[in-house]
């Protein structure tokens, strides 16, 4: 009496057609995944801020050619920033605005206008503004060019 050899069953294969079907079913899903995500890398007015960009490097070029820097200065003690033009930029009428622009609470952003004395400079009262981080960002124009400066300050506690 022979006994019979007992049929040796494999597992690979499988194995091999569920990683298979298992590998097929997460490119099928993330591929619906990526058709799904919306993609907004480019703003519908992308030219005009291009744009705008490079007026605003333009500003900033003369801004820093000018013979000395535009002032601003913080007295944390008197609650006072003190703005203040170069002596180049005193003939010709200086008309802009300074911008206070809070990174952490857009709610606290304002802007005032420039409104500068004999003596070239503009005080403003920073007693009413909340102590931590702030951009203030000034454009004007004076003689018929633009400028740009932005300077960080830190109000105290």
């Amino acid at each position: 009496m022979a006994i019979a050899p007992a049929s040796q069953r494999t597992f690979w294969p499988y194995a091999i057609v569920i990683a298979f079907v298992l590998f097929a079913g997460y490119i099928g899903f993330m591929v619906q995944q990526a058709l799904r995500t919306r993609v907004d890398l480019v703003s519908p007015d992308y030219y005009q801020q291009e744009l705008a960009y490079q007026q605003r490097l333009e500003t900033e070029v003369r801004t820093a050619a000018l013979p000395a820097p535009v002032q601003v200065l913080l007295d944390a003690q008197a609650q006072r920033l003190t703005l203040i033009l170069p002596a180049a930029l005193a003939g010709p009428a200086v008309r802009g605005q300074v911008h206070f622009f809070r990174p952490s609470d857009q709610q606290l952003d304002f802007s005032l206008p420039l409104r500068f004395g004999p003596d070239n400079q503009q005080q403003i009262n920073t007693g009413r503004m909340r102590p931590g981080y702030w951009r203030v960002r000034l454009t004007f124009t004076a003689g018929g060019q633009a400028y740009f400066v932005e300077r960080n300050i830190t109000l105290g506690t």
